[in-house]
C-alpha cells in the first residue's frame, strides 16, 4: 500500500478535492469550480489537472500514492462508467479510464451519495460500522448502502436510490424521476415544502408557516421544533414516509446504523426523533433497536468516501 491517495467529489458547482494518508488522515483539502460548459468536457481534465500540479507542489513521488477516487452525482457501473450525469450534462463517460489516462494514476469511480456513506462509515458517524445505510436530504434524498464495507452500486449503479422508493401509490404528480410517489417528493427539502403547502391548503388551522411568501423547508422545520401545530403535521408526514421506508430498507440490509445528512439534517435530533418514532413503529424485530444517527462529515463525506474506494 502506499502513503497517499486522492478523494474527488464532484458536485454541479464546485469539484471537491482531499489528499489523504491512506490511514485516512485529511493532509489538505481544496475546491476548483465545475465547468459545464460543452457538455462537461472540460472537467476531468481540470480534476487530472489540480492533482498532478498537487503532485508537484508537494513534491510527491507516483509510486507511493494509491489512486484516485471520484464521486460523481449519477449512476456508476462496476466499470467506472457513467451512463449519465444529468447535473454535469454528460451522456456516457468512462470515467475512471479517462481518468487513469489523464493522471497515470489508478482510479476508481461512485456514485456521489454511496460514497458520501462510504466515508460516513469509514471516518465519520458510523466509524468502524461494516454495514451502514445513509440517507441524504437534500434538494433530492439520496441514498447509500454499504455492505461489509463496500458500496452497494448494483448492475445497473442504481443501488440505494432511496429516495425514489414508491412510498405513496395514488401520488398524482411526477417526481424528476418521471414515477409517482417516490420517498423524494415528501422528504426532501422541496419535499418537505410541498407537503406542508398541501397540509395548509387542507385545514384553517393558524400557523406561524402562514405568514411566509416562499416558505422554505428550514421555515418548516423551525415552527416544528417551536411547536407549531401545523408544522407538527407536516413533520409527522414527512417522518412517517421516511421511517417506514427506512424500516424497509432495514429488513434487507440489517444495517449496524442509518446514517441521515444533507442540508436538512442540519434540523437535528428533533427530526432523527421524527423519524425514529415511525421506524421503530414499522421496523422487523431484529432491527428496531438500530441506532438513527446525524452524519458528521458534512460537505468532506464525499472527499473521504472517494479516498477510501482506492484503499
Amino acid at each position: 500500500m502506499g502513503k497517499y491517495c486522492f478523494g474527488i467529489d464532484v458536485g454541479g458547482t464546485s469539484v471537491k478535492c482531499g489528499l489523504f494518508q491512506t490511514d485516512g488522515i485529511l493532509i489538505e483539502k481544496w475546491e476548483i469550480p465545475t465547468r459545464k460548459e460543452n457538455n462537461g468536457e472540460a472537467i476531468l481534465p481540470d480534476i487530472a489537472k489540480t492533482i498532478l500540479d498537487k503532485i508537484e507542489e508537494r513534491k510527491l513521488d507516483k509510486a507511493e500514492i494509491d489512486g484516485v477516487g471520484i464521486g460523481v452525482p449519477g449512476p456508476v457501473n462496476d466499470k467506472g462508467e457513467v451512463l449519465c450525469a444529468v447535473n454535469l450534462f454528460w451522456g456516457f463517460k468512462a470515467v475512471t479510464k479517462e481518468l487513469t489516462e489523464l493522471t497515470g494514476l489508478p482510479s476508481m469511480a461512485g456514485n456521489d451519495a454511496n460514497v458520501a456513506a462510504l466515508g460516513e462509515a469509514w471516518k465519520g458517524a458510523a466509524a468502524g460500522a461494516k454495514n451502514v445505510i445513509m440517507v441524504t436530504l437534500g434538494t433530492g434524498v439520496g441514498g447509500g448502502i454499504i455492505l461489509d464495507s463496500r458500496i452497494i452500486s448494483g448492475s445497473h449503479g442504481a443501488g440505494g436510490e432511496i429516495g425514489h422508493a414508491a412510498v405513496q401509490h395514488d401520488e398524482t404528480e411526477k417526481c424528476n424521476c418521471g414515477n409517482r410517489g417516490c420517498l423524494e417528493q415528501y422528504a426532501s427539502a422541496t419535499g418537505i415544502v410541498r407537503v406542508a403547502k398541501r397540509v395548509m391548503e387542507a385545514t384553517d388551522e393558524e400557523s406561524v408557516l402562514r405568514g411566509f411568501s416562499r416558505l422554505s423547508a428550514k421555515n418548516v422545520l423551525d415552527a416544528y421544533k417551536e411547536g407549531d401545530k401545523l408544522a407538527a403535521k407536516v413533520m409527522d408526514e414527512v417522518g412517517e414516509k421516511l421511517g417506514s421506508a427506512l424500516a424497509v430498507f432495514a429488513c434487507v440490509v440489517d444495517p449496524e446504523a442509518i446514517v441521515i445528512g444533507g442540508g436538512v439534517s442540519r434540523a437535528g435530533q428533533p427530526l432523527i426523533d421524527c423519524i425514529e418514532t415511525h421506524y421503530k413503529k414499522y421496523a422487523f424485530s431484529a432491527c428496531k433497536e438500530t441506532p438513527i444517527i446525524l452524519a458528521k462529515l458534512g460537505n468532506d463525506a464525499g472527499i473521504y468516501g472517494s479516498a477510501r474506494m482506492v484503499i
